[in-house]
């Protein structure tokens, strides 16, 4: 299906040299802004606390981070959730209540608390909201309850669990959530409900790990990738192809640093999106160079570049069109979430489009002069 009839051959990459300089400055900042002033990583990846929240009544998110800085809270990030326009998601840079510290600190008081007893085992949830302890005799839930509030930890309730001769406790510890809850409440009055909507949590062990984890898929995708084209076509199309991953992956990560988007595990999702968009692209164009080598055998890899890439200029409008009007709405009514997703899907699509002819196209024709013109 062609959107339109080319009469002549549109020569590309006339204007390649001022498109691969602009392209690599944008590439220079993305990777720079990597690592400052870096992405505005979710909890997902830095570790937190989110709560979603439904205001009894009208608030606004200005106030509500007044609220939170006031009370202590000083790298809040508020987001409207909804339609209602009371209903928000409030992220908190912390998972416990209790500073590394403070649980040393704890520890030793209560073990001065509970005379004639020992303490055989201490260990706290990694959401800092339940201590778990094995004490050498039995004991009332309720002395552990008095030494550790006396020791400085906000206590909602102790009970013993397991058998009776383990003599384990389980402490449940006020959480990040109620702190948050009862700090809105001071400051905002009864608009504030008692409980949230939903608490999730990710410790920063755990999200250094999904970091380096989200890191690697995106290595190893464009690693197996390269492999695909290089078998499929040969060594000259497979560096072009992942260097315009490389790009897009770049210019997608500057635009998010820029304009301070969240990056979460669903604009992860997004960035392979956009891999394999952008991979499918090009080996559209690769596809047609291949064909054209066998059928203008005098060709220059110059004038099979602008042949193929103006034969198949149609489809690659069509299916960008198509493709960024089905994402669009996304962007407009989705939520926060989904937002990010398609926004990192509109700057993927568009430089992945861009990319297959200038970065991948004419560095395909630089290793075909590198390498195999001289071998012929």
């Amino acid at each position: 299906m062609e959107f339109f009839k080319q009469r002549a051959t549109v020569d590309f990459m006339k204007i390649r040299g001022p498109l691969i300089i602009i392209s690599m400055v944008l590439n220079v900042l993305g990777l720079a802004s990597a690592f400052w002033p870096g992405p505005n990583y979710s909890i997902d990846f830095k570790g937190g606390t989110e709560i979603q929240v439904l205001f009894k009544g009208k608030v606004d998110a200005g106030g509500i981070r007044k609220a939170l800085s006031d009370g202590g809270y000083e790298a809040e990030v508020v987001n409207a959730e909804g339609r209602s326009g009371n209903e928000y998601m409030i992220r908190v840079g912390r998972v416990s209540t209790l500073a590394p510290e403070q649980v040393s600190d704890i520890k030793k008081k209560l073990a001065w608390n509970i005379a004639g007893t020992k303490i055989e085992e201490f260990k706290v949830s990694p959401g800092g909201d339940k201590i778990t302890l094995r004490m050498r005799d039995d004991l009332d839930p309720m002395l552990i309850d008095s030494a550790l509030k006396s020791a400085g930890a906000k206590v909602r309730n102790t009970n013993a669990f397991g058998a009776r001769a383990q003599h384990r406790y389980e402490v449940h510890l006020v959480g990040v959530a109620d702190t948050v809850i009862s700090t809105l409440k001071k400051e905002l009055g009864e608009v504030v409900p008692d409980q949230p909507l939903r608490v999730e949590w990710v410790g920063p062990k755990a999200g250094r790990q999904l970091r380096d984890a989200a890191v690697k898929s995106l290595l190893w995708a464009m690693l197996f990738i390269m492999g695909y084209v290089a078998i499929r076509f040969d060594l000259r199309f497979a560096p072009g192809g992942i260097l315009a991953l490389v790009h897009d992956t770049l210019i997608t990560i500057l635009v998010f640093v820029i304009l301070q988007r969240e990056v979460n595990l669903a604009t992860v999702a997004a960035l392979l999106t956009i891999l394999g968009y952008s991979i499918n692209d090009t080996i559209v164009v690769y596809d047609r160079i291949r064909e054209n080598m066998t059928r203008l055998r005098g060709a220059t890899m110059h004038d099979l570049i602008n042949i193929s890439t103006t034969q198949t200029l149609s489809r690659t409008i069509l299916t960008s069109l198509v493709t960024l009007t089905s994402i669009l709405p996304f962007l407009y009514w989705g939520t926060p979430v989904i937002k990010d997703f398609a926004l990192a899907l509109i700057i993927g699509i568009t430089v992945g489009t861009y990319s297959s002819i200038y970065i991948a196209a004419p560095f395909t024709e630089w290793m075909d002069k590198k390498l195999f013109s001289k071998a012929s």
